[in-house]
């Protein structure tokens, strides 16, 4: 089993239509991965609105008004920042294809190549008929089998594999960052508009700017408990080399473990640097404009 896997991920290396970017039923490339599912389309929106109305009241409620300039502009800075690196994460995490296996490759042709021994064993998927690599899973969103898949989250609109959980780490990281960032400045407001009149605190009429202050206070509680749990247990399944979808399963392991540092150092790619924090590493700004104005129909940037 294990030696067959090994022949299939060799195979891919040197095939280019058995690579996960390409579809044996088209012959084609695809230029753009993303998930065409209503309600992960709709929990996506919802993330982004959340952040920028996180962005709306930090700013416009708390900061601007505010009479100390260095207290505005370094937290100004700071939490705009960080949004910024949230919602290029975000991006980043579901327009990337998490590792999906090629469509239809379960061909005659393709099992004759693998040149396989009597005994050893491959398992296709019936649902996408695919050659199920080992460690990889069917999502029925997806309609595609994921390489080391976590989970399907649709928050991001995406499965959370092998090729994109850097990404969502990050992404739910930063989210944690400026929730908690956001709920020490609400505080902070509350406390100085108490002691002076609220007028004084903010362009908006008192009234409004609680009701603002409270929404926002209730979405960063909701977001920095929901990514923070989200956070640990990712960087826990990545230090045990060990995803959701196999712990729930209880999964024997039959591939070789990687550790804590070995496993942290396979996802974000290198030994410990700053880079692991930047959602950009690797980003092609040129080749992603070509592919987005290069599509020709919808089928080109969906599965």
């Amino acid at each position: 089993m294990q030696s067959s896997n090994h022949r299939l991920r060799d195979m891919e290396q040197h095939h280019p239509l058995l690579s996960a970017g390409a579809d044996v039923e088209t012959g084609r490339n695809r230029t753009l991965w993303f998930i065409q599912d209503s309600c992960g389309m709709v929990c996506a929106g919802m993330t982004w609105f959340l952040v920028l109305y996180a962005e709306f009241v930090v700013n416009f409620v708390m900061l601007l008004p505010s009479k100390s300039f260095w207290y505005s502009l370094l937290n100004g800075a700071t939490f705009n920042s960080l949004a910024v690196l949230a919602l290029a994460s975000h991006l980043r995490t579901m327009l990337t294809d998490p590792g999906a296996v090629p469509k239809g490759n379960a061909t005659k042709e393709y099992m004759e190549s693998l040149q396989l021994k009597p005994g050893e064993v491959i398992y296709k998927c019936p649902k996408c008929c695919s050659i199920k690599p080992e460690r990889a899973h069917h999502c029925s969103i997806c309609k595609r089998c994921i390489r080391k898949m976590d989970h399907h989250c649709p928050w991001v609109n995406n499965c959370v594999g092998e090729k994109n959980q850097r990404f969502f780490v990050l992404f739910t990281m930063y989210i944690a960052l400026i929730s908690a960032h956001a709920l020490g400045l609400s505080g902070m407001h509350f406390f100085t508009c108490i002691k002076v009149q609220w007028n004084e605190c903010s362009d908006f009429s008192p009234g409004v700017s609680v009701l603002l202050l409270i929404f926002l206070c209730l979405e960063a509680i909701l977001f920095l408990t929901f990514t923070a749990v989200m956070f640990g247990t990712q960087i826990h399944s990545i230090c045990n080399d060990e995803t959701e979808i196999e712990r729930l399963k209880n999964e024997k392991p039959t591939w070789e473990r990687r550790m804590r540092w070995d496993g942290m150092k396979t996802v974000f790619g290198g030994p410990p640097s700053l880079l692991w924090c930047n959602p950009f590493t690797g980003l092609r700004l040129r080749r992603l404009l070509l592919l987005t104005h290069g599509r020709r129909s919808g089928s080109e940037f969906s599965v």
